[in-house]
């Protein structure tokens, strides 16, 4: 059977109500930022977990000393790298929660301006090395799946690169029906944390009911 795109709404309770107060139009710069942050804990927390499927954060099996005698233990596989690439500027919003359930992890920039006329994607920064090592994990903060054109773009730059989008996780915190088709039809090996599926897009390429601009709304402008 070939793979199929994985896109995973948690049902935790965490994070349904910071999607909640993200969503919320009155919730000051200050608030939406700790709503996203959070958000991006949660979400990265729940793409670490689900190991039974698609294992992801490899472990590696020891011995420690307790105070009171030998025991065995779990450990992350420190030998595995694990980069985060957030999309800037919106994916910082959740890079701080991703972080610090990834302390060990590398982090890479690349940048995306969206032209409102067309909704195509245009890079303006890429921070990618020329090459990963093959048994890289991605994990890419994007707040918002909306056309799918960023994320496409993104893809095809570390697929470029030697990444294998079945080790690749995207945490997101609302998702629409284009950006899912396109990534589905293009990596169907790609697994997908959000919070939420929403409805579709306006004609503003915007996603209804979405959070507005998540960018705008964490940085204050």
């Amino acid at each position: 059977m070939p793979p199929q795109l994985r896109v995973n709404v948690p049902a935790h309770p965490l994070i349904r109500h910071w999607l909640g107060v993200a969503r919320d139009a009155a919730t000051p710069t200050s608030l939406f930022r700790s709503a996203m942050s959070e958000l991006g804990r949660w979400l990265t927390y729940e793409a670490m977990r689900d190991e039974m499927v698609r294992p992801w954060l490899p472990t590696v099996e020891a011995e420690v000393e307790t105070p009171l005698a030998p025991c065995p233990a779990t450990f992350i596989n420190p030998t595995i790298p694990v980069a985060v690439v957030p999309i800037l500027r919106a994916g910082l919003a959740l890079l701080d929660g991703a972080q610090a359930l990834l302390p060990l992890s590398s982090v890479y920039h690349i940048g995306f301006a969206r032209d409102e006329a067309t909704l195509d994607a245009t890079c303006y920064l890429n921070k990618l090395p020329d090459r990963f090592d093959p048994e890289t994990r991605v994990l890419i903060p994007e707040p918002m799946l909306a056309t799918g054109g960023t994320m496409m773009a993104t893809m095809t730059a570390l697929t470029q690169r030697g990444i294998n989008p079945a080790m690749t996780r995207i945490i997101a915190v609302v998702t629409a029906p284009p950006a899912l088709q396109k990534l589905a039809a293009a990596y169907p090996e790609l697994s997908i944390y959000a919070a939420a599926i929403d409805e579709g897009l306006n004609s503003h390429g915007f996603i209804v009911p979405g959070l507005g601009d998540a960018g705008d709304r964490t940085f204050g402008t």
